[in-house]
């Protein structure tokens, strides 16, 4: 069995609150876009998970597609299975790639061995993976508050859009992401500017409370956000807590720029 699970977008990303068990709230769209990795999964006599293309890092065991497998397993009678992933989505980018790839193998676990797993129940598995992992279960735009986890509905469609998404060679640790920012109220929601402010006003009113500490530590990071609104973009924003930034383009823009970068049509 094999599927593909896709990267995400952050439109917007708020940090509301600090919480008490040390996790913050936040208040972001999640927007999938078909960015993907690949994902096999194959008959074993031992559990074994495998990967190829960008390194991961750690050992099998701390994977979170094993990690998925073995949350499974505690209540499912199921074989040992082979895991091999290859992997395209970087890393410490803030696209949310390992979680998708856990996310993906409670799905594909689910169908495999037909364990009737209902999707809140799925959901909850997910979360106890990574804050990221639930929304890609259902794997549609969101707006998601508490720690991620939460979701409900956003009126949003950018089909036809393209989008630049560019990694500079510069990982950025969860750690690192939040010990820069100082949480606050939300003055505007983020459903609030999405549904009723067009695009081409996003970069007035949508924003990521990441790029305040990220961008002072990386300026070059700032730079290529500087960069895509140069190259005409409607919309840049750096994406989650990592070093990727997006940029948002119409189809008679991206015609015309080159970037080395990863072009996706939405």
């Amino acid at each position: 069995m094999i599927s593909f699970p896709n990267a995400k977008i952050n439109l917007g990303l708020n940090i509301t609150s600090k919480r008490s068990d040390g996790y913050h709230n936040i208040e972001s769209c999640f927007y999938p876009v078909p960015w993907c990795d690949v994902l096999e999964i194959i008959p074993s006599k031992e559990l074994k998970f495998t990967s190829s293309g960008i390194s991961v890092p750690g050992s099998a065991e701390e994977n979170l597609c094993l990690k998925a497998f073995h949350l499974l397993k505690k209540d499912f009678d199921i074989p040992n299975i082979h895991i091999h992933l290859h992997k395209v989505i970087p890393i410490g980018a803030g696209l949310g790639g390992g979680s998708s790839d856990a996310a993906f193998v409670l799905k594909m676990l689910n169908e495999k061995f037909e364990l009737d797993i209902g999707f809140k129940q799925l959901q909850n598995y997910a979360a106890q993976l990574g804050s990221d992992c639930p929304f890609f279960v259902e794997n549609k735009p969101v707006i998601a508050t508490k720690t991620g986890t939460e979701f409900s509905s956003i009126n949003i469609d950018l089909t036809g859009k393209h989008l630049i998404i560019v990694k500079p060679n510069i990982h950025i640790s969860t750690v690192e992401a939040y010990s820069g920012v100082k949480p606050k109220p939300i003055k505007t929601s983020v459903k609030e500017i999405i549904e009723n402010y067009p695009i081409t006003k996003w970069n007035d009113f949508l924003h990521n409370d990441f790029e305040d500490s990220v961008f002072s530590n990386h300026p070059e990071i700032e730079n290529i956000k500087k960069e895509l609104y140069e190259k005409h973009a409607i919309y840049v924003s750096m994406t989650g807590s990592g070093s990727a930034v997006y940029g948002i383009f119409d189809q008679s823009v991206i015609n015309n720029t080159q970037y080395q970068s990863i072009s996706i049509l939405l």
